[in-house]
């Protein structure tokens, strides 16, 4: 069973896409931002980590960034989920290594098809 990890502010949207996941099979932990989520990487093997961009204390972007700083944390793939759209951000990630970009609202069938891509 493959280990996931959502960080979002947003209990709602980590609950959301947590059942989906789970339901599906998936082991889910999550945080409420990039702190917490640094925290977590730290003390479990994650195969995949979905990030939001807007969160107090640490941004999905500036986490994202962290990770792949880090030899020991790097091997985290990471698909950002976010109301974002900006050309800059989606880039900035891209470069920083996210392997993918989801806008939310995002439908169930959408999340599943983009974590089975990136954990093939």
């Amino acid at each position: 069973m493959k280990k996931v990890l959502i960080v979002d502010d947003s209990e709602m949207i980590r609950q959301q896409v947590a059942g989906t996941l789970e339901v599906a099979g998936f082991n889910v932990l999550t945080a409420a931002d990039g702190v917490e989520g640094l925290e977590r990487i730290e003390q479990h093997e994650f195969a995949l980590a979905i990030l939001d961009v807007n969160m107090p204390r640490l941004n999905g972007l500036d986490m994202l960034e962290k990770l792949k700083g880090n030899p020991k944390l790097a091997g985290v793939r990471v698909l950002i989920l976010t109301t974002e759209v900006q050309r800059a951000m989606i880039d900035r990630a891209k470069k920083a290594g996210a392997l993918g970009w989801i806008i939310k609202p995002v439908k169930p069938e959408h999340l599943l098809s983009a974590v089975s891509r990136l954990l093939q």
